[in-house]
C-alpha cells in the first residue's frame, strides 16, 4: 500500500508547528498525500509525558539552547521562512485556540483552520488575548468565528481535545512537531521534529 497520509500533531503554540507547516505541506503537495491535523493541549502533553519546553529543559546545559537557535536559523534560511518571528505573547495560552481547531476540524476543516491562522500569529505577532484580533483573523480566513468560539465552550469539544492529547500521548508522541506517516488508516510511522522531514519524504517516495 502506498504512503499516503501525513498526520500532524499541531498545536498554535508551538513555533515548530509553524516551521514545519510550509516544507510539510510542499512534501505533502509534491507526492499527492493527504494531511490530517491532530489537534491537541501541548501542556497537556508535557504532563502526560513529563516533557518540557526545550528552552527551559535545557537551560543548563551549556550550548544546546544556542546550538538548538543555530539549528532553527538554518531551517529558516534553507526553507525560506524568513517572516518568522517569534510571538511576542510566546508561550501564550491556546487552549481556546486549541479548542476552535478542534471544532473546525470536526467539520473537515481543520487544516484550512490551522493554516489561515499561522501567518497571523507567527508572523504578524496578532494578540492572541484578543477575542476581537482572532475573531476578525478567523473570518477574514471565511470560519464562522461566533460558532466556533460557541462550539469551544462545549463539553463535547473540550474532552474531544483532551481525549485526542491522550490517543497522542499513547501512539508514542511527546512534543511537536510529532508527524505519523502511512496508507489512510495505517498512518503508524511516528517521526518527531522538523529534522526528519527527509526521512518522511524516503518513505512517500518509496510509496
Amino acid at each position: 500500500m502506498m504512503a499516503k497520509r501525513v498526520e500532524l500533531v499541531f498545536d498554535f503554540v508551538s513555533p515548530n508547528a509553524y516551521l514545519v507547516w510550509w516544507p510539510l505541506r510542499e512534501l505533502i503537495d509534491r507526492y499527492e498525500a493527504e494531511l490530517d491535523v491532530i489537534p491537541v493541549f501541548l501542556g497537556g502533553m508535557h504532563k502526560l509525558t513529563g516533557n518540557a519546553p526545550p528552552m527551559l529543559r535545557d537551560a543548563e546545559v551549556k550550548g544546546k539552547n544556542e546550538y538548538a537557535m543555530l539549528e532553527m536559523q538554518r531551517f529558516i534560511t534553507r526553507h525560506g521562512l524568513n517572516d518568522y518571528r517569534l510571538h511576542p505573547q510566546f508561550p501564550f495560552n491556546s487552549i481556546t485556540l486549541q479548542r476552535m481547531l478542534y471544532a473546525a476540524d470536526q467539520d473537515g476543516r481543520g487544516v484550512q483552520f490551522a493554516e489561515a491562522l499561522l501567518r497571523p500569529i507567527w508572523e504578524g505577532g496578532i494578540d492572541v488575548t484578543s477575542p476581537q484580533a482572532l475573531g476578525d483573523a478567523i473570518t477574514a480566513a471565511g470560519f464562522d468565528a461566533a460558532d466556533l468560539l460557541a462550539r469551544a465552550q462545549t463539553d463535547e469539544v473540550k474532552q474531544g481535545l483532551v481525549a485526542n492529547t491522550d490517543t497522542v500521548v499513547a501512539r508514542g508522541a511527546f512534543g511537536i512537531p510529532t508527524m505519523f506517516v502511512g496508507p489512510k488508516g495505517e498512518a503508524n510511522e511516528m517521526f518527531f521534529g522538523k529534522e526528519r522531514l527527509g526521512q518522511i519524504e524516503e518513505l512517500l517516495a518509496r510509496g
